[in-house]
């Protein structure tokens, strides 16, 4: 028991490792740079010190400076109003310059001064006092005895005192003041050693860490990922072991269900023995033949079905069984309720090594089965004659269209190529060569009309078979088709391809899309009255994808459900559009509003081995 509470997880043991040696490393770190920073504190404060003793030194120096200055310049006055005020300035100048003497030697809590404690310092203001105190005794009479009298003339032995201590006290405050400079910089140099040797404990306790802490630590975590990843690998093959057994417990399931499957649909059984009588039969085999009990010394066929013709064939089916042969047999049966049903019967020898044989016959009931069959049988046949009615109805339709193309050619030819010809017949036969005059307006007649023949008949032939589709395709052949019709009806019919290679489909869906764009368009000039019409060719593999649009009056497309399937007055009309398209396996869309102009959009689906790059 005490051994198991003593156990501590790996993760749980790791973090309590880590976290100890951190704190330690973190405690160690934030030592050294508090103490670093209480030494630069330090020496900050006694820098400030420091520097305000050399300034208020070198003041000293200025001030003594001025004050000579001053003395000079009021010896030179004769102004009482500008010896007044230069009066002023020397007693100022004074009382600071005595009371900061006094600070820099004892101290001066108003300047911020520690009272000065070393020896050489105190050494060079014994040497400066006695300058100083003369200096001061100067400065003091002359400003007595200029108070007393305004325009009495500084006294030349004050003078002369004054300018004889200024050369030493200077030199002597130099010597203060370079003092005060070295004492700061040596403090400075402390300082740096000091913080060298915090800098080499900080750099040791790093080394350290890295060597005590880290680098253990990252062993420790390497082992620690090392054993996990080798759980983890257990723990996979081990996941691969369960799904084997679960795929062969499932695997048992299946072959279990399957074998109650077989027995439940195997229910009905029966087994006879070689003469043809009952040995033993199942309860819902009886059930389902309408018998209560087991009919006692009755061969199966009797039991079976109440037909005698049905109990023959059976009799001659038991008998081919004998020599040991499995059979299976779908019979219909007649129970003695009077109801017909349908048996899926296998019979099954047994005991095949003895004379003594018995058959045993396994029965489904498949009498829905059949029943399905029958009905899905007459729906097929209603269908198939269903369609061969439709066939023999699109059939006549398309004949229909047909006579109403040749009718529609043929009058073409009989208004436009055949007057003409008849033109061309009178007017050669009325050429009077005698006559030369008439002779030639007939002849340039005659080119003329010719021309008109010819065109008249590369029209004829353009739309019955474009020498462009065959030739190149079905994206030259709709250009020209709307450049030709744009020459002869006058309409705006533009062609925009949006592909960049010509490529070539297969011959019969080339010409059956060639077909409907040509009708869609015919549509739109004739029957729609459109002025602009626009076709757009895209293909982006597998679809091809032709667009007509036109500014038309537009229909209401709700209708198209109910308009009849062949249009003479349009020509092939919506019914043979949607043949042709239906019959390369393509889709056909119309969209229409009053006023609004039409869309019909054809797209077919292309197969990979019917394209190639230019050729079919």
């Amino acid at each position: 028991m005490g051994n198991n509470e003593q156990i501590i997880p790996l993760d749980t043991a790791t973090f309590i490792r880590i976290r100890k040696w951190y704190l330690l490393a973190l405690a160690a770190i934030a030592l050294t740079v508090i103490i670093a920073q209480v030494l630069i504190q330090l020496h900050l404060k006694a820098q400030s010190g420091d520097s305000e003793l050399i300034n208020i030194a070198g003041r000293q120096r200025a001030f003594s400076q001025k004050l000579t200055k001053e003395t000079l310049l009021l010896k030179d006055l004769s102004n009482p109003e500008d010896k007044k005020m230069v009066l002023s300035e020397i007693e100022k100048t004074l009382e600071i310059w005595k009371v900061s003497h006094v600070g820099l030697h004892l101290g001066a809590a108003s300047f911020n001064l520690p009272y000065e404690d070393d020896p050489k310092v105190k050494a060079l203001f014994k040497k400066l006092d006695p300058h100083h105190s003369e200096m001061v005794g100067a400065l003091e009479h002359i400003l007595v005895t200029q108070q007393q009298d305004i325009n009495a003339s500084v006294q030349q032995n004050d003078l002369d005192a004054l300018l004889n201590n200024e050369r030493q006290f200077l030199s002597i405050m130099d010597q203060i003041v370079n003092e005060y400079d070295a004492r700061s910089n040596e403090q400075l140099q402390k300082l740096k050693r000091k913080e060298y040797w915090l800098l080499a404990f900080s750099l040791a306790i790093l080394l350290l860490e890295i060597f005590v802490i880290f680098r253990p630590l990252s062993i420790q975590i390497k082992n620690t990922i090392g054993h996990l990843m080798g759980k983890d690998e257990e723990s996979k093959d081990q996941l691969v072991k369960i799904q084997s057994l679960y795929d062969e417990k499932e695997r048992s399931l299946k072959e279990l269900q399957e074998l109650n499957f077989v027995i439940d649909n195997a229910a009905l059984f029966a087994s006879i023995r070689k003469d043809g009588s009952i040995v033993f039969i199942s309860k819902k085999f009886l059930d389902l033949l309408g018998h209560e009990t087991t009919p006692v010394n009755k061969p199966i066929s009797e039991i079976l079905t109440i037909e005698e013709g049905q109990q023959s064939y059976l009799k001659e089916v038991l008998k081919i069984n004998r020599k040991n042969v499995m059979r299976t047999e779908e019979l219909q049966v007649v129970t003695t309720k009077g109801t017909t049903i349908w048996l899926d019967m296998s019979i099954v020898p047994m005991h095949q090594s003895t004379l003594e044989q018995d058959i045993l016959i396994l029965c489904s009931d498949i009498t829905e089965r059949k029943e399905n069959q029958l009905k899905v049988q007459e729906l097929t046949k209603q269908n198939f004659e269903e369609r061969m009615q439709q066939k023999k109805v699109q059939a006549s339709q398309i004949v229909e269209g047909q006579e109403e193309e040749r009718k529609r050619i043929a009058k073409d030819i009989h208004d436009g190529i055949g007057q003409m010809l008849t033109a061309l017949k009178f007017n050669i036969e009325s050429i009077d060569i005698e006559n030369k005059d008439k002779t030639r307006e007939k002849i340039a007649y005659l080119k003329s009309l010719t021309s008109d023949l010819i065109k008249g008949v590369r029209t004829a032939t353009f739309n019955l078979t474009p020498p462009e589709l065959s030739d190149h395709g079905i994206f030259p052949a709709i250009h020209k088709m709307t450049t030709e019709l744009s020459k002869l009806t006058g309409k705006t019919v533009l062609f925009k391809n949006k592909t960049d290679a010509n490529i070539r489909f297969d011959s019969l869906a080339e010409t059956n899309i060639y077909r409907v764009t040509q009708e869609a368009v015919n549509n739109a000039i004739k029957y729609a009255e459109a002025n602009y019409i626009l076709v757009t060719l895209n293909y982006s593999y597998p679809i091809l994808s032709v667009v007509i649009d036109d500014d038309g009056k537009g229909f209401d497309d709700s209708i198209l459900g109910k308009l009849p399937k062949n249009n003479s007055e349009g020509g092939m009309g919506l019914f043979f559009m949607k043949e042709r398209i239906d019959y390369i396996n393509g889709r056909l869309f119309i969209n229409s509003e009053l006023g609004q102009g039409t869309r019909v959009t054809i797209n077919y689906k292309t197969e990979e081995n019917k394209i190639a790059n230019g050729t079919e």
